[in-house]
This record gives structure tokens, C-alpha cells and sequence, in this order.
């Protein structure tokens, strides 16, 4: 075996993608609580009553659920896709620095 050609590192795309999925899972918590709030208000005790303010808590009830649903799909995507990168790559496939970002 040799030593600088079959050196396992970690996978610098797969740590970048782990960081990304850290951020997007906290993203995803701060939006699924933004309509919280405003659920409770209407679901709960009565605030407006009347036709029109069933439609209206029923839309909010319906564009929360499509909220958490979408977004709840974005982070099974990017851990399908992390799934799919190598935790680990061969030193000689990591591309030098260059001073960048």
C-alpha cells in the first residue's frame, strides 16, 4: 500500500454537506414555528368568528402543514444526497487550496 497515494482523509464535500444540513435543520425549526403562533390563536380560543374566519384558519391550518411538508422534504433530500457522498476520499482526489473561502 502506498502511503500518500491510498491515504484515506475525510471528504471535505461530504463535511461541507453535514454543515449545511446542521444549518438547514435549524432553518427548518425557526420556519415551522413562525406560523405556530397564529395556529394556536386560530384553532384555539375563538379570535374571529364567522365564516370567513374559518376560511381563514383553515388556509393557515393548510399553507402550515405545506410549510412543514416542504420543508421537511428538503432536508430527506439533502440527507439522500449526503447519503451518497464518501465519508472519506483518497488524499490525491482533494484538490490543493487555494487560499480561497
Amino acid at each position: 500500500m502506498s502511503h500518500s497515494a491510498d491515504h484515506m482523509v475525510p471528504n471535505p464535500r461530504h463535511q461541507l454537506m453535514e454543515r449545511t444540513l446542521a444549518e438547514l435543520r435549524t432553518r427548518v425549526e425557526a420556519l415551522e414555528a413562525a406560523l405556530d403562533s397564529p395556529h394556536r390563536q386560530f384553532t384555539g380560543q375563538p379570535v374571529w368568528v364567522g365564516p370567513v374566519a374559518r376560511r381563514f384558519a383553515e388556509d393557515l391550518s393548510a399553507r402550515r402543514a405545506r410549510l412543514r411538508q416542504a420543508a421537511h422534504a428538503m432536508i430527506a433530500d439533502l440527507e439522500g444526497e449526503l447519503r451518497a457522498v464518501p465519508t472519506k476520499v483518497p488524499s490525491t482526489k482533494i484538490p490543493p487550496s487555494r487560499g480561497g473561502w
